[in-house]
């Protein structure tokens, strides 16, 4: 999702080369065949939605969720065609969404949903990425160089790959603090990943590192970016279209991913894919519900970046996607007509 910045401002006033190399061969950089739409491969996923005036329409649907009707919903989202999950956060508000001796635990009617959505994604195939956040002040915009946060953080990936690591589908890490480019990543924030990252290859050597910044229409894609890409120890960019927080339109991200897929060919390091946005907001941006978007839109969206990506994720299946008598429906009414409309794109033949 984009415009962590903003964001947090409103809820604040509310109150390693080579390693990396080896997994990346370059065959896997090259862009998709221009003119194909692709498909939805994955999307962001919450067991509380963390800025809960956002998620209103579905964190108490989330609360009384049991293992099981975790697992279904893993199993839902398989059966839709996607492949990958990024869990957003394993804890925020300083409480976890596991057994941890950093924080106390969220008060769920399921005692351990990180373990209930894993073993479903064993069984359907489905990688997770695990997030290591939030930690401290998610909505600080220093939290990145934040001391004790840091110190929770690295904690916290020898925690989770000590107690979930033997899952199949514990396929990577993605690093949840936003980075804002403008028009370059910060030297905290490429901190932030590296110390993180070295760490994950210690614990996990074979899993994925996944980043999601926003200001992607800031993006100076010139050569000191370049030599960020290259410094940074990280598998896979998604980057934010921020057409869903009203700051790009989907007549413009086209561009702004094809000045990207020119750097990252350049870098020949992390892949690039795309973070497209699923929501509306139901009123002011950042001060209200998060609705589905109409699949007209969203069909726009996939169809301006698929020529520049490796991949599309989307924020996010949970909260705005339903498969029609879901009896783990989350979410409002309507999020099951986009669930039809795009199921009923996806599977009809195209050239």
């Amino acid at each position: 999702m984009g415009g962590a910045i903003d964001r947090r401002s409103f809820l604040a006033a509310l109150g390693a080369g080579a390693a990396t190399m080896a997994a990346n061969p370059l065959s896997a950089l090259a862009a998709p065949s221009a003119g194909r739409i692709q498909p939805i491969a994955g999307s962001w996923f919450e067991f509380q939605h963390h800025a809960t005036v956002e998620g209103v329409d579905w964190n108490p649907a989330l609360v009384r969720f049991s293992a099981r009707d975790w697992e279904a919903k893993v199993e839902e989202i398989a059966e839709a065609g996607l492949e990958y999950l990024v869990l957003m956060a394993t804890a925020v508000y300083y409480r976890s969404f596991y057994d941890s001796k950093i924080y106390p635990k969220w008060q769920l009617a399921c005692a351990d949903p990180l373990e209930a959505v894993l073993k479903a994604a064993d069984r359907c195939k489905v990688k997770f990425f695990i997030g290591a956040g939030f930690y401290g002040n998610w909505m600080s915009e220093t939290v990145v160089s934040d001391p004790v946060a840091e110190k929770q953080r690295l904690a916290s990936l020898g925690e989770l790959a000590e107690r979930y690591g033997h899952h199949q589908s514990f396929y990577g890490w993605y690093w949840p603090d936003e980075a804002y480019i403008h028009p370059r990543y910060s030297p905290e924030f490429i901190h932030y990943v590296n110390l993180l990252s070295a760490e994950a290859r210690r614990l996990k050597p074979k899993a994925e590192i996944m980043i999601a910044p926003y200001g992607t229409r800031e993006a100076a894609a010139d050569d000191e970016y370049v030599r960020q890409l290259d410094r940074m120890d990280v598998d896979i960019v998604a980057y934010q279209d921020e057409v869903g927080v009203r700051k790009s339109k989907t007549t413009e991200t086209a561009a702004y991913y094809e000045r990207l897929r020119k750097a990252h060919d350049r870098s020949q390091k992390a892949r690039l894919w795309a973070d497209v946005e699923l929501f509306e907001f139901e009123g002011a941006t950042y001060n209200a519900a998060l609705v589905p978007a109409a699949f007209s839109r969203v069909r726009q969206q996939l169809e301006a970046v698929s020529p520049y990506v490796d991949k599309i994720l989307v924020y996010q299946y949970l909260g705005l996607m339903n498969k029609p008598g879901s009896k783990v429906f989350a979410g409002r009414a309507d999020s099951a007509q986009l669930y039809s409309d795009y199921q009923q794109w996806r599977k009809t033949p195209r050239p």
